[in-house]
């Protein structure tokens, strides 16, 4: 059975997109695509159907990240369909709470940093839209050591 992991952010453009990639080059590196499911999404749907924002293509890329990812809108439905939320910051926790059908299903979220080894101090991803480069690579670091931490956690779970 598969393990489904969902990234949000607010508009499934920059962050939750580099999220998912950076997961599945990890996953895929250990071997471990067929274990995992794993998709993004937006607490804002007005980017429904964009790819993710040009710059943050670029900077993925130059790490080797491809993302394809086309934003889609969090849906109620994805409560159910998946293992895990891991959300980017307050809003985001906050919005996803707000649209979570039942207390219980609301269980599954969680902050992308709760999972950060080397980068403790941060708790949330800071939207990278209105910063310039350096505000790309600052995420990608984090998500990089985010999702080391939460796959570690994820097959491990009795070490965390």
């Amino acid at each position: 059975m598969k393990t489904r992991i969902l990234f949000v952010c607010l508009g499934n453009i920059c962050r939750s997109p580099a999220a998912e990639g950076i997961m599945r080059r990890i996953v895929e590196g250990r071997g471990l695509s067929g274990t995992f499911g794993i998709d993004s999404a937006g607490t804002y749907g007005g980017h429904r159907g964009e790819l993710p924002d040009p710059r943050m293509r670029r900077a993925a890329a130059r790490r080797g990240y491809e993302l394809t990812h086309r934003a889609r809108p969090l849906r109620e439905a994805d409560f159910e369909r998946f293992d895990r939320i891991v959300v980017m910051d307050d809003c985001n926790y906050e919005a996803a709470h707000r649209l979570a059908p039942s207390r219980e299903l609301a269980g599954k979220i969680y902050r992308m940093t709760e999972f950060c080894r080397r980068s403790p101090q941060w708790d949330h991803v800071p939207d990278p839209y209105y910063e310039g480069r350096e505000g790309f690579e600052l995420v990608l670091d984090l998500l990089e050591d985010a999702c080391e931490g939460l796959l570690d956690d994820l097959r491990n779970p009795d070490r965390s």
